[in-house]
C-alpha cells in the first residue's frame, strides 16, 4: 500500500468518526450501530430494567400478557374455523382497555373479530413471531421457549420489543408504498425523542429531522394535486411509541397524533449516551 492509499484510508476512517449535525451529533460509525446493531452494547441507546409498576404501564406488554393467560388457562386456546381468536377472547382483551381502536371508539365498528381490530391482530402476530406460542391442529399453545421468556416482565418485554422492532413489518396495517420509513432507523427516532421529547412538539418537527438524516425526499403531490401524508408519524408515534406507553399524543380525538410529548416511562427505559461517550 503506497503512502497516498494510507493517507486516504486514514482520512476516511477519521471522517467516519466525526460528529454530524444531521445525525444529532453522532458519527457515521455510531449511526451504523443505531441502524444495524441497536440491540448490541455498541449502540448509543441501551434498554434499562424497569420496576414492576413501570412494566404495568406498557399497553402492548399488558395486552400480550392477557392473551398469554387466556392461552394457558386450558392448556391451549382453540381457534375459530378460520384460524382466528374466539370472539369471547377478543372481547375479553378489548374490555381491559389496554389499547383502544379508533373506529370502535367512534362507534363505526364493534368488538367482534380479531381481523377487525388491528391492535389485537398485532398482539397475536407478535406472540407468534416471538415464538412464545405455536399453532398446531388449530390450537395455540405456549412453547418451551415461551415458558422461559414469560417468567418475568423484563424478559418478556425485552423479547417482544426486539421482535416488534426487527421482525414485525411496520407497514403491515397502512399500505404505504415506502416500507422503509419509520422502521428503518427507529433508534434514531428514540434519540430525537430523548433530545427534544420533554417539550410538546408537532410531529412535523420529528418528521423533518428524520427525513433529513436518512435522505428521504419530501412527499410529492399525487394525481389530485394533494401531498399524501407521510407514514412516519403514524408508524412511529401512533403505532409504535404509543403502543409501548413511551409518548403522550395530542390531536383530534381518535385521529393521527399532531403533538408529541415523551412520558416518564420513556426516560426510565432508554439510556442514551452522546457522541463518543461511554455509559
Amino acid at each position: 500500500m503506497n503512502e497516498i492509499d494510507k493517507y486516504l484510508q486514514a482520512y476516511l476512517k477519521e471522517q467516519n468518526q466525526v460528529a454530524r449535525k444531521d445525525f444529532e451529533g453522532y458519527s457515521p460509525v455510531e449511526m451504523h450501530s443505531i441502524l444495524y446493531e441497536f440491540f448490541s452494547p455498541k449502540c448509543p441507546v441501551q434498554l434499562q430494567r424497569l420496576t414492576e409498576q413501570e412494566y404495568a404501564q406498557i399497553p402492548l406488554l399488558q395486552q400480550i400478557k392477557h392473551l398469554i393467560k387466556a392461552i394457558k388457562e386450558d392448556g391451549g386456546l382453540k381457534l375459530t374455523a378460520r384460524g382466528n381468536l374466539p370472539v369471547k377472547v377478543v372481547k375479553s382483551i378489548y374490555a381491559q382497555e389496554f389499547m383502544k381502536d379508533e373506529f370502535i371508539e367512534m362507534g363505526l365498528t364493534k368488538v367482534y373479530k380479531e381481523e377487525g381490530i388491528p391492535t389485537i391482530r398485532l398482539t397475536r402476530i407478535i406472540l407468534e413471531l416471538s415464538e412464545i406460542v405455536k399453532k398446531r391442529n388449530n390450537v395455540l399453545t405456549i412453547t418451551k421457549k415461551g415458558e422461559v421468556i414469560t417468567e418475568t416482565d423484563q424478559k418478556l418485554f425485552s423479547h417482544i420489543f426486539e421482535v416488534f422492532c426487527t421482525r414485525f413489518n411496520w407497514p403491515y396495517f397502512d399500505g404505504h408504498p415506502d416500507e422503509r420509513i419509520g422502521q428503518m432507523g427507529f433508534g434514531f427516532s428514540l434519540i430525537l425523542l430523548n433530545n427534544y421529547g420533554r417539550t410538546s412538539r408537532n410531529v412535523d418537527f420529528y418528521t423533518e429531522k428524520y427525513y433529513k438524516a436518512f435522505g428521504f425526499e419530501p412527499e410529492m403531490k399525487n394525481a389530485f394535486g394533494l401531498i399524501p401524508s407521510s407514514p412516519y408519524p403514524l408508524r412511529t408515534f401512533n403505532r409504535f411509541l404509543d403502543y409501548f406507553g413511551f409518548v403522550e399524543l395530542e390531536g383530534e380525538k381518535y385521529k393521527k397524533a399532531q403533538i408529541v410529548t415523551t412520558t416518564p416511562l420513556f426516560h426510565s427505559i432508554f439510556k442514551v449516551r452522546p457522541h463518543h461517550n461511554n455509559f
